[in-house]
C-alpha cells in the first residue's frame, strides 16, 4: 500500500507535451475523461472507439474544452480481430510513435453472446481484443522512454476465476462470471506483461488501475436497479457508493502519467471496498499474482488470437 494518503488529483498530471497517447473507448465515461486530461496538459491523444460516429463527437467536445487539443481518433472494434488488426495498422501508420496506451474500453453483456472470432463477447472485448491490439502495436512503443500500458480493471476482479477448462463459458452463462472473469484476466495479463518487458530490459512499463464504482454508462443493459443507482439525480444518496467518471478516470491517469508509478503496480480508490476516493497504490486479489496461472492464460491468449509478443518468457519458467 501506498505510504502516503496525500491527494493525488488532475493537478499532478505532469506536462505531457510531445506525447502520444491511445485510450480505447474513449468517446464516453471513464475514457472519455481520461483522454480529456491528457488532452489538456498538452498530449497528442487518439481516441480508439468503435462507432466513428461516437468518437467524432467525443473529439469535438475534447477540443471545444480544450482549444488547440491535438485529439485524433480510430475505429477500433476489440470484439472483431479483423477489426484490431487494422486499428493497428492504421495507428502504427500514422502515430509511429506511442508513448501512452490505455486499455480503458469494456463492457458486460447480459446474455451469451458469440463473436465473428467465435469467442464469448465479454472475454473477446474485455481481454483478448485489448491483449492483440496491445501486442500489435508493442513496436511502436519499445523504443519510446518512459512508454506506459496501462490496463483498466475493476474491482469486480476479486470475485474472478479463470476457467481454463471452459474459458468461453459455453458450459453455463452467468454475465457476472463472465465479466469478474475477464477483469481478473486484465490484471493477470498486466503482470505478466511487466515481468516479460522487465526481462527483455525495454523501457516499457505495465500498469493496472481500476476506477472503483463511478457514475458512468457502463451496466446500462442490465438490471433497473443497477441503472436506477447510477441516475445522476441520486448522487445525494449514492455519494459512497459512486463517483463521478472525472473522479474514476483519476487512478487511470495515475498509473499512466505519474513518475512515482512503476511497472506491475496497480492503481484505485483506497480502503477495503474501494469504491470511491484519491488514487493511491493498491493490491489486487491474492490469486491474480499466480505467475504460472498468468503464464497459462498468456498462451492461450496467444493461441486464441494469433498474436505473439516477441518477447520471450520470464527466466525460470518453462513455456508448454
Amino acid at each position: 500500500m501506498s505510504g502516503t494518503r496525500r491527494r493525488w488529483t488532475s493537478a499532478d498530471v505532469p506536462d505531457q507535451r510531445g506525447r502520444t497517447a491511445v485510450v480505447t473507448g474513449a468517446n464516453t465515461g471513464i475514457g472519455f475523461e481520461v483522454a480529456r486530461l491528457l488532452a489538456e496538459r498538452g498530449a497528442t491523444v487518439v481516441l480508439a472507439c468503435r462507432d466513428r460516429g461516437k468518437a467524432a463527437d467525443a473529439a469535438g467536445r475534447i477540443a471545444d474544452a480544450v482549444p488547440g487539443a491535438s485529439v485524433h481518433t480510430l475505429r477500433l472494434d476489440l470484439a472483431s480481430l479483423a477489426s484490431v488488426r487494422e486499428a493497428a495498422r492504421r495507428l502504427r501508420a500514422e502515430h509511429p510513435r506511442v508513448d501512452l496506451l490505455v486499455n480503458n474500453a469494456g463492457g458486460i453483456r447480459p446474455r451469451h453472446e458469440v463473436t465473428e472470432d467465435g469467442f464469448e463477447l465479454t472475454l473477446a472485448t474485455n481481454h483478448l481484443g485489448p491483449f492483440a491490439f496491445t501486442g500489435l502495436v508493442l513496436d511502436a512503443m519499445l523504443p519510446v522512454p518512459g512508454s506506459r500500458i496501462v490496463t483498466v480493471s475493476s474491482i469486480g476482479h476479486r470475485r474472478g476465476v479463470i476457467d481454463f477448462d471452459d474459458l468461453q463459458l459455453r458450459q453455463g452463462y452467468r454475465h457476472t462470471t463472465a465479466y469478474f472473469q475477464s477483469k481478473l484476466a486484465n490484471i493477470m495479463f498486466t503482470y505478466e506483461l511487466q515481468r516479460r518487458l522487465a526481462a527483455a530490459a525495454v523501457p516499457t512499463v505495465a500498469l493496472a488501475a481500476h476506477p472503483g464504482n463511478a457514475r458512468t454508462q457502463f451496466g446500462r443493459e442490465l438490471n433497473p436497479f443497477i441503472r436506477l443507482a447510477m441516475r445522476p439525480e441520486l448522487r445525494a444518496l449514492t455519494w459512497w457508493l459512486l463517483q463521478s467518471p472525472r473522479m474514476g478516470a483519476l487512478p487511470v491517469v495515475r498509473a499512466a502519467v505519474d513518475p512515482e508509478a512503476a511497472g506491475g503496480e496497480y492503481y484505485g480508490p483506497p480502503g477495503r471496498a474501494q469504491f470511491t476516493g484519491y488514487p493511491e497504490r493498491v493490491r489486487s486479489v491474492a490469486h491474480s499474482y499466480d505467475e504460472a496461472s498468468a503464464r497459462r492464460l498468456w498462451e492461450e491468449s496467444e493461441r486464441l488470437t494469433g498474436v505473439r509478443y516477441g518477447l520471450g518468457a520470464p527466466a525460470g519458467f518453462a513455456t508448454t
